[in-house]
Parts: C-alpha cells; structure tokens; sequence
C-alpha cells in the first residue's frame, strides 16, 4: 500500500492534462502491473513533465513496443 501511496503521489505534476492520464492509468491500471512493469512506471515517472505528455501523445518518437506500460497510458 505504501508503493501505491507514493506513485499517487509522484503523479501530481505540473500539467492539468498529465495529471488526469496519469491519475486515470493509476486507477484503472497500476494494481495489474508485475514488476517490470512498476520498474517502467517508475522510470517514466522520472521524465521531465513536458516529455512524458510528449512520449504519451505520440508527439515525440519512442519505442511504444517495449514500453507496455506506456502502451496503456496512451489509451486513456
């Protein structure tokens, strides 16, 4: 619980848009993920508020085929 606790947290950001995939993703789908997935998760946690949207909405080029975790938040 503690993990879920803190991912919540790390995902209040800067942008209104962000907040809300990120929170969606967390509520629909953060409790399935195994643990490479939660590494992934974590790692695109990590990325400066401006790129992740970008990597989220297609804008900027990346490989959407390894990342499953990124697979899901562009659904949502």
């Amino acid at each position: 619980m503690k993990n879920l606790e803190r991912a919540r947290w790390r995902c209040r950001r800067g942008l209104l848009e962000l907040d809300i995939v990120l929170q969606r993703f967390m509520d629909e789908h953060y409790t399935k993920l195994n643990e490479a997935e939660l590494r992934q998760f974590e790692t695109l946690l990590g990325l400066p508020d401006n790129d992740l949207w970008d990597m989220i909405t297609l804008k900027e080029a990346g490989s959407a085929d390894s990342h499953p975790v990124l697979r899901l938040l562009q659904t949502i």
